[in-house]
């Protein structure tokens, strides 16, 4: 057994008490996306979309997002595991679970170095001084000490930046719209290179679909269903219409897909101040997931239990180590690669979980005592290969201009695969292994506790009124009897 407990919990379940309001963490999720991200990415599509193309790209790509992070982020909320923990037991096994968490480190690693890099160059811009590689090694360096400080620490810095961010957002639209005619920046043409509605879907969806698939790292902090689906839909809502066709607007008033002087042209100094001190609240939950993927790969693997703040550190240092080396360079091309490699993930987690069902009897069990289940799979053959599958899928639907959403294209492929799968009997895992319970986990201290009347009703239990009917689905013909598995409520 595991001797320690981190106060933020990283693999083992978050009990009741340490959860949060939904409105405490829904700054957050907004957060997430209320940042010069947005703006990036809605200059990126106003160089090669109309207004109109721009809006429909923004629709179907948060239409993914949406879907995938209320799936995920109620099945987090319940079990109070972080994604690479979850996907354990909800179709991936010890070992899928380690790649899951490799490709959460590495793709979080790398938006770290795109967010560290931005804040570096909006720093040279204003004082100059050092060279860009020494601002990125200076500004990556700030974030990862922040983040150190855990889920708390980031909650309080959301609550600073993103007021600030918005009445940026605003300010730098009035002078502009003053500027220009509403009338005529809606119905100019793209200035650059022309992509077509389907990618630039993909590339919403790119934006924040490993935020969307990690859901869990945050919604675990949740106390009910209704939480999750609130935060998620004005978070997501918010933050890619109103920021990202905002950014689509100003890339059109002044002619560039250039953040930097797009925000210059509009709010001058202070302006830059802000959007580049914003990029700390979206940059440190990319840390802070990263460090959970690469705690659980490592866990699974060798059985170690990494100390977060180590492993926070050690990943902060290489980030910024990527952001000097200029990987906001290769950024388009990073946001479509993650678009199609990602999106399996989360298709096959929310089959699992809601309709195949394989694994839920020892999830559901092992939570009312506050642990982890005794046992996991070691490999589960049948998802590696829908994994693959799907997102060669998606990458070929981008590349080969299929019909469709490549991003959207691999998640469905993969769920349906799934379900199809499962009810023929191919949903297996190759064989049980025991797991590593901590010595004292905080869950199950609270569970074998008296219960305090005061306490806010556990929202995973079964007569939960919030928590909408789970579709009918079959438990799979080697998944334990039905009846074991306390009802959907």
């Amino acid at each position: 057994m595991s001797q320690s407990t981190d106060e933020d919990f990283p693999l083992e379940r978050v009990p009741q008490s340490a959860r949060y309001t939904w409105f405490n963490v829904a700054v957050q999720r907004f957060g997430q996306l209320s940042d010069l991200t947005q703006f990036l990415l809605g200059a990126s599509l106003g160089a090669g979309l109309s207004f109109w193309g721009a809006f429909w790209a923004f629709t179907l790509g948060s239409v993914i997002l949406e879907v995938v992070c209320v799936f995920v982020g109620i099945a987090g909320m319940r079990e109070g595991l972080s994604t690479s923990v979850l996907a354990r037991w909800t179709g991936f096994g010890r070992y899928g679970s380690t790649l899951i968490g490799l490709v959460i480190a590495v793709s979080l690693f790398g938006w770290f170095g795109v967010q560290t890099a931005v804040f570096a160059r909006g720093l040279h811009s204003l004082a100059g001084g050092p060279p860009m590689w020494a601002w990125s090694l200076l500004t990556g360096l700030g974030v990862t000490l922040l983040v150190l400080k855990g889920f708390k620490a980031m909650g309080w810095t959301a609550f600073v930046t993103v007021p600030a961010f918005l009445g940026l957002a605003g300010w730098a639209m009035s002078v502009q719209v003053s500027k220009h005619s509403l009338g005529d920046l809606v119905a100019s043409p793209p200035f650059g290179e022309h992509m077509s509605i389907a990618t630039g879907a993909t590339i919403v969806a790119g934006s924040y679909i490993v935020g969307a698939v990690t859901t869990p790292d945050m919604t675990r902090f949740n106390r009910s269903t209704g939480d999750v689906v609130k935060q998620t839909l004005v978070g997501i809502s918010l933050g890619e219409y109103v920021l990202g066709l905002a950014g689509v607007l100003l890339a059109y008033a002044v002619k560039t897909s250039d953040v930097i002087a797009i925000i210059t042209a509009s709010s001058g100094v202070a302006g830059v101040i802000i959007l580049i001190s914003a990029t700390v609240k979206i940059n440190n939950w990319n840390l802070y997931s990263a460090a959970l993927g690469l705690m659980n790969a490592v866990e699974s693997l060798t059985g170690v239990r990494l100390n977060r703040v180590a492993v926070t550190v050690g990943i902060g240092v290489l980030g910024s180590l990527l952001a000097a080396a200029g990987i906001l360079d290769r950024f388009q091309d990073f946001l479509t690669l993650l678009g199609v490699l990602t999106p399996p993930v989360a298709g096959i987690m929310v089959a699992e979980y809601f309709v195949a069902r394989r694994w839920r009897p020892v999830l559901d069990a092992s939570r009312a005592r506050g642990e982890l289940p005794a046992t996991e799979p070691g490999w589960v053959p049948a998802t590696l290969v829908l994994w693959a599958a799907a997102a060669t899928v998606g990458w070929l639907s981008d590349h080969l201009q299929w019909p469709g959403v490549p991003a959207l294209n691999s998640l469905l492929l993969a769920a349906l695969g799934y379900v199809a799968a499962a009810r023929l009997g191919l949903v297996n895992g190759t064989r049980e292994l025991p797991v590593d319970q901590p010595a004292h986990p905080a869950a199950a201290l609270e569970a074998s506790a008296p219960p305090d009347p005061s306490a806010p009703p556990d929202p995973s239990a079964p007569s939960d009124p919030s928590a909408p009917p789970e579709p009918p689905g079959p438990a799979g013909p080697s998944a334990p009897p039905g009846p074991s598995a306390p009802a959907a409520g």
